[in-house]
């Protein structure tokens, strides 16, 4: 019976690790997608999104621990991120969306939501938080 329990636990945390994500399914529009949940965040323009250049979030996304770009470019306006947690590596996707200002930077629309589970603790708003306030560091910088 335990080795049943051992093998049942094992066989979740490598489905939750391993299982495959569907860009289809993740790189929606975040105007257009639905409502994330309790587990998400979403930042519409007036609404708490950041203004600054999707370059330089794509590169501060690309920094953070465990995350990786699923789908999208930079020359289409909009990139889909999957960041595991440490431990069992639970997927979470945060797409962002740039809408061009016309003075070089644009409306970054941020939708970060989870795979499973319907919360997260505040992890997707702590990451994307983390995001806004390096790129709010990054632009006085300049």
């Amino acid at each position: 019976m335990l080795w049943t329990l051992f093998l049942l636990c094992f066989g979740l945390c490598a489905f939750i690790r391993f299982a495959p994500s569907d860009p289809a399914k993740w790189h929606v529009d975040p105007l257009t997608a639905a409502d994330p949940g309790e587990g998400g965040v979403l930042l519409l323009p007036g609404q708490g999104a950041p203004v600054g250049r999707l370059s330089d979030l794509d590169d501060i996304a690309q920094q953070t621990p465990r995350t990786t770009q699923l789908a999208g470019a930079l020359q289409e306006g909009m990139i889909t991120y999957i960041t595991r947690s440490k431990g069992f590596g639970f997927p979470d996707y945060t797409t962002v969306r740039a809408i061009p200002k016309g003075d070089g930077t644009s409306d970054l629309i941020i939708l970060a939501r989870l795979r499973f589970g319907r919360r997260d603790l505040g992890v997707n708003a702590a990451r994307v938080e983390g995001w806004i306030k390096a790129l709010k560091a990054l632009d006085q910088a300049r």
